[in-house]
């Protein structure tokens, strides 16, 4: 982990508090409108370059994180995995890293993995780096959260790294959280008992 990383993970708590405490980041948004496009039809690349087909997920919870090494929120990759070892069962984590917010993830996919392994113990799929924010280039998956002709309700995009979006059991998107929302936060938890 380099100085700055470390840096960043020690105030981690204070960043999120101010973050949060003087609403920075919009919030949640909630949805029971169901998919007009199937989440079950999308496909994605693993950090190993794999493909992972979301069919497999059918029947659990799936969040979805866009996610980087050099953030202020990068400390969530810890909580993403306690959260992920708590609710394995019903839950699946994917996070997509993305260099979409001031070079905060200027790594190739190996180092990417290493760093979220070595500092985090990371053991949900990691997919391959790519645009999460509206372009000609937008990850399929990113396309699909963010275009509410294809999810059925929402058009936010990530305003900054370590969004979450909860899809349910049946492949609707119900949930997207901002930023500053702690992956093992009460919002987040109550969404996946839901």
């Amino acid at each position: 982990m380099t100085a700055k990383q470390q840096f960043l993970k020690l105030v981690y708590p204070i960043f999120a508090f101010f973050t949060k405490s003087f609403k920075i980041n919009k919030g949640i948004f909630v949805s029971d409108k169901p998919a007009v496009q199937s989440f079950y039809s999308l496909k994605s690349t693993l950090n190993n370059g794999s493909e992972f087909d979301f069919s497999q997920v059918k029947n659990k919870k799936v969040l979805i994180v866009n996610t980087a090494s050099d953030c202020g929120y990068t400390a969530q990759y810890e909580e993403l995995e306690k959260l992920y070892n708590l609710k394995k069962e019903k839950l699946i984590i994917l996070a997509f890293p993305a260099n979409d917010f001031q070079k905060q993830e200027s790594q190739d996919d190996y180092t990417i993995a290493e760093f979220c392994k070595r500092n985090y113990g990371i053991s949900f799929p990691l997919m391959k780096k790519s645009k999460v924010v509206v372009h000609s280039t937008q990850n399929k998956v990113y396309e699909w959260l963010t275009d509410k002709d294809k999810n059925g309700w929402n058009s936010n995009e990530p305003g900054w790294n370590f969004c979450k979006y909860l899809v349910n059991e049946k492949g609707n998107l119900t949930h997207f959280f901002e930023s500053s929302e702690s992956p093992m936060g009460e919002n987040i938890l109550a969404a996946i008992e839901e």
